[in-house]
């Protein structure tokens, strides 16, 4: 069975003392995945170049040369390109595709020597809140199989919740990195828009997408952020502000918390979820905290702002998935007219279909004012109000999710329903703002969610400090 440590330093110290290697460590993880291969987390592992990393690794700790990251096992949403690697986004139509580069980010872990050990199942083109959206199989929760892991991120999600690597890194549009997290236990980080590189990231909706870290512990997200962190010459929207020592962030003084109440009263929150969620308020108080009740009267118009810019963005960036470039072509195309079509029939799911169809209609004449121009001026307003909370508070608490996890084919077919299991998530992509989830709950069933803390721009050294208090709470 694999190693359970909870945090990367406690493992670090193992590898230095010799009590473990990154060799025994990775064989440990590559067992332990096939004993759980019914979760689906993992399509596939690279058990040759992964061992032959981690042989590598060993060397450099023996010799005091190791990275930050060393022998730190890490799994790859199925959108993250890495050199000589298979990537699909868990679609057909990229189907024995391999990426001719690595990402930014996931160079950056290499570069500090972390183990690459396969790549996660996700729901495809990463357009889902449940991961069954996936050309592969859904992806089952460890806590309760009969329940998702949350999405897109699921397979991301599960493969730290059920131990089968160390850390792993999703993609958050919407929430596809803090909703599978609230689901399964874990830690997830949105980091503010442009904090890391989407160079090799496989486009959703290019103005919110951001590469987000799953971990067991709030350091190691920390950790893996600075060094993921930075400006990119490949990626003109990554930001150039300095990368902050985030791995020894400490929360120091009383803090201003400001409270949604639109999140607070909402309907749809579970009373599980309501009553911790009102408990942690309170223990934020009688730590001298001051937390407030503010009001942010655009929480119902937020799912529908983000459907329209997402969508929109989305039918542009697949539309280079054509049949003709690369990925997969229909056997059954004649011409080029039906290669496209048919490829692109064939090759893509029913949601991914739905969302194309859905950006190409508010981009069309005669509708682009009426949706997607009304829906940037929404997503500037959102962005407005949440400055200006920020300027009076230092984060904005709210659940994750409204509920826990919900069993598997619940909403399947209600399009609207899964759309709405982002509604507190999607605030940090419209707005831009740090985010995270926290797993301090848990409902009767037994079943785990989230709370999240959003910071300010480029907060993410607060958001660390505030979150490891949090988490004792």
């Amino acid at each position: 069975m694999a190693s359970n440590y909870t945090n990367y330093l406690t493992y670090r110290e193992a590898l230095e003392s010799g009590s473990t290697t990154a060799v025994n460590e990775v064989k440990s993880f590559l067992t332990e995945i096939e004993s759980q291969k019914h979760l689906n987390a993992f399509l596939e592992t690279f058990d040759e170049t992964a061992l032959a990393q981690a042989e590598v690794v060993d060397q450099k700790i023996k010799q005091g040369t190791a990275g930050k990251l060393a022998g730190m096992v890490i799994g790859l949403k199925d959108n993250l390109c890495y050199k000589d690697h298979s990537v699909s986004v868990s679609s057909k139509i990229l189907t024995h595709f391999k990426s001719l580069f690595s990402g930014t980010a996931v160079e950056r872990l290499l570069a500090e020597d972390a183990i690459i050990i396969g790549r996660l199942n996700c729901d495809e083109f990463a357009m889902g809140s449940s991961n069954e959206k996936s050309a592969f199989g859904p992806v089952l929760n460890p806590v309760d199989t009969t329940r998702v892991p949350g999405g897109s991120s699921g397979g991301s999600a599960v493969a730290v919740a059920a131990n089968l690597c160390h850390a792993s890194l999703g993609t958050d549009t919407g929430g596809s990195v803090r909703q599978p997290a609230s689901f399964t236990g874990t830690v997830g980080l949105k980091p503010t828009y442009g904090r890391i590189s989407r160079w090799g990231l496989i486009a959703y909706a290019s103005s919110l997408d951001q590469i987000g870290p799953f971990t067991k512990a709030v350091q190691d997200s920390a950790l893996l952020l600075e060094v993921m962190a930075g400006g990119d010459e490949f990626d003109t929207t990554s930001s150039q502000k300095p990368v902050d020592a985030y791995a020894s962030a400490k929360s120091e003084g009383p803090k201003k918390v400001a409270v949604l109440r639109d999140a607070l009263e909402s309907e749809g929150l579970s009373p599980a979820v309501k009553a911790r969620f009102i408990e942690i308020i309170e223990k934020l108080k009688a730590k001298g905290h001051q937390v407030e009740v503010v009001d942010f009267n655009l929480l119902n118009q937020m799912v529908p702002t983000y459907y329209v810019v997402s969508n929109a963005e989305a039918s542009s960036n697949l539309s280079r998935f054509d049949g003709i470039h690369y990925g997969y072509r229909s056997e059954q195309a004649t011409d080029i007219e039906s290669t496209y079509v048919k490829s692109r029939t064939e090759g893509f799911g029913t949601e991914v279909k739905r969302r194309i169809m859905m950006g190409t209609f508010v981009l069309s004449t005669g509708y682009y004012d009426a949706y997607f121009a009304k829906a940037q001026k929404v997503r500037r307003l959102i962005q407005d109000k949440t400055k200006a909370i920020f300027q009076d508070y230092d984060f904005v608490l709210t659940p994750t999710t409204p509920h826990a996890a919900f069993k598997l084919g619940h909403n399947s077919d209600d399009p609207v329903a899964m759309y709405l299991e982002d509604i507190f998530t999607v605030h940090a992509n419209l707005a831009g703002n740090p985010a995270i989830s926290l797993p301090l709950g848990t409902n009767e069933e037994g079943m785990p969610f989230g709370i999240q803390l959003m910071a300010p721009f480029f907060g993410e050294k607060e958001l660390f400090g505030f979150s490891e208090e949090m988490m004792k709470l």
